[in-house]
């Protein structure tokens, strides 16, 4: 055991694991998932219930996470060290299989995303605009698919590198490029006319906008905005010297995702608002907001060209480093439980995600009469990762921690060379109280929708 920790990767220290979990953190789900969501479900009171709940419910679900990884130096393993539950036990394993069932779907949507940025550099922004290209552009078999294959090799490439010269460098290199972008596009945004009223709706809670799924919304959107739940953050606390604060970390985490979050809001409503003076059909357009709004926005403005290149390249970056961080978590698993060395687990995890992001790629095309639940694959696999077996590994994570390793052993692992442990309390009501059943709640109402038992 001491041969293995002495021989396993590790961060140079805070700043290669706080920019390697925010870039975890920052994919995706902030830049293309939260804005929609904002839109659809209130504007300022989503945002104001979204960050309330980072700060309890994701800040709890990050320490817990980082603790268990940095004190087995393990993944699925990390479970294992403590129960001999095969429930418990189990909600390792799912941890660990979540990130390979996201990880091909989510290069799908990379592909898409290069696919945008190419015709733009391209000069074909216009094209973007025309409505039914984007429908045209996934249905299109091998177009889709090449995009994808091209992002699944860039994050490949980089996992080979390993955890310092891989992952740590490109976060290290990407990370502030995509703030200084994301402020960039912000200001034009919000200074477009007609935007401030977008402004208001996104950042003015509203309670006539307030509904229970806001609060389901909120509550699934900070799962996949802070990572939590999919074996990330377990792996990357095992890489996590003892000399670094989790609690601070945590805390660089939490504002540098929420930050971000609200960057993209006021990169994305703003200007929606401004082209279509808020009309909500248009804010509820949904995953389609930045493939088929967006363009649209953007053909309509001044430099809008220039304005979707930096977007795009915003959006890849962003994209890129969380998908580092999901293969990341998957290779890491094959290399502790199946013993194997990093290149063979690089090069499985590789044939996975395009055996099962094909799938997902073909879904909306050749593959589009193939149908499980009534969805895509590329939707299905999203409904069964974030809406199932992230609820459910939240739920293992909360009974391990509260019922078996116990809040001391946490506490001695965050004090660890002068560490602090400042929200305690507000840790210990969550762990045992309230992250279990928000969790839950995720879970039924997701499952009772997909059954249409309710509408969400």
């Amino acid at each position: 055991m001491k041969k293995h920790h002495s021989n396993r990767s590790m961060f140079s220290g805070k700043l290669g694991f706080v920019l390697s979990a925010a870039g975890a953190s920052v994919g995706l789900g902030n830049i293309w998932r939260f804005p929609y969501l904002a839109a659809k479900y209130g504007g300022g009171i989503f945002l104001l219930i979204y960050i309330l709940l980072a700060l309890t419910f994701g800040y709890t679900m990050i320490v817990a996470e980082t603790s268990l990884g940095r004190m087995t130096r393990k993944t699925v393993g990390a479970f294992a060290s403590f129960t001999k539950s095969h429930t418990l036990k189990a909600g390792g394993w799912i941890n660990a299989i979540i990130p390979i069932l996201i990880v091909p779907y989510y290069s799908v949507i990379g592909g898409w995303v290069i696919k945008y940025l190419f015709e733009y550099i391209c000069g074909n922004g216009t094209k973007l605009a025309e409505d039914g290209y984007f429908s045209m552009f996934i249905s299109d078999g091998v177009s889709a698919e090449i995009c994808f294959i091209v992002f699944a090799l860039i994050t490949l490439t980089i996992i080979f590198a390993g955890v310092r010269n891989g992952i740590e460098r490109v976060s290290k290199f990407m990370m502030p490029i995509l703030v200084v972008l994301s402020v960039i596009i912000a200001i034009y945004s919000v200074t477009r006319p007609g935007a401030l009223k977008g402004i208001q709706y996104f950042l003015v809670p509203n309670l006539e906008n307030f509904s229970w799924m806001t609060v389901v919304s909120a509550m699934g959107q900070m799962f996949y905005s802070l990572s939590i739940a999919m074996g990330i953050l377990v792996t990357f606390g095992s890489y996590m010297k003892k000399e670094t604060s989790i609690e601070n970390s945590t805390r660089n985490v939490e504002v540098f995702d929420t930050a971000i979050a609200i960057m993209a809001g006021l990169m994305i409503i703003p200007a929606v608002f401004a082209f279509s003076g808020g009309d909500p059909n248009t804010l509820q357009a949904g995953p389609s907001l930045m493939f088929i709004t967006i363009p649209k926005v953007f053909a309509s403005m001044g430099l809008g060209t220039a304005v979707g290149i930096l977007f795009f390249v915003l959006v890849l970056f962003a994209a890129v480093t969380s998908s580092i961080a999901l293969t990341e978590s998957a290779v890491s698993t094959f290399e502790d439980e199946l013993h194997w060395n990093r290149k063979k687990s690089t090069v499985v995890i590789g044939i996975i995600m395009l055996a099962l992001g094909t799938l997902s790629s073909l879904g909306y095309g050749p593959l589009d009469a193939v149908k499980i639940l009534g969805m895509q694959f590329l939707d299905f696999f999203d409904f069964l990762t974030n809406s199932v077996m992230m609820p459910i590994a939240a739920i293992a994570t909360c009974l391990l921690v509260s019922r078996v390793i116990g809040v001391d052993r946490i506490e001695e692992e965050m004090t660890q060379e002068g560490g602090t442990f400042r929200r305690k309390k507000i840790f210990v009501m969550m762990i045992k109280y309230l992250c279990p059943v928000f969790a839950a709640i995720i879970l039924i109402s997701s499952v009772m929708n997909a059954f249409g038992l309710i509408s969400m």
